[in-house]
């Protein structure tokens, strides 16, 4: 509640997008760019308000690519059990990732005028921009997680 009795948003905002690369022979995906838009309030840290924003939207790249388990038939556990089998993505699976924030304080949510921007890179980056850039590219909607090389060939 604010002070003027009306309910507002406590949630900070997003909008990313995504620029990939498509093999047309191989179906594999590259990200070249990734732009992240945010309203989040008064931003008290900047530096480490950039990091969170961008390592978040690094993850979800990693989303949108790369993480999947695989169960073990026989005895029901995960086959990747550490980072050498997991697959997450890495410094040369993107080239330019790019955070900016709408800078204003929301004066109706705390004294500070801030939110928390937490993980808020990542789903938007996953399901949206890169799903999205990648129907763009292709003519191909995917709507499942991750999305392969398989999941685009043969349609």
């Amino acid at each position: 509640m604010g002070s003027t009795g009306q309910e507002f948003a406590r949630h900070a905002f997003g909008a990313q997008f995504a620029e990939v690369q498509v093999d047309q022979d191989t179906s594999e995906v590259r990200v070249r760019r990734l732009l992240g838009v945010f309203a989040a309030g008064r931003v008290i840290n900047p530096p480490a308000a950039r990091s969170q924003l961008t390592g978040a939207m690094i993850m979800g790249l990693s989303m949108a690519l790369l993480e999947h388990s695989t169960t073990d038939p026989s005895f029901g556990g995960h086959v990747e059990r550490d980072l050498a089998a997991y697959h997450v993505a890495a410094h040369a699976d993107v080239t330019t990732v790019d955070a900016h924030w709408i800078d204003g304080p929301d004066p109706h949510l705390n004294p500070m005028g801030s939110k928390g921007i937490g993980e808020l890179g990542i789903v938007g980056t996953a399901a949206a921009a890169i799903s999205n850039a990648m129907h763009h590219a292709t003519g191909v909607r995917v709507r499942e997680l991750p999305i392969r090389p398989e999941s685009l060939i043969g349609r």
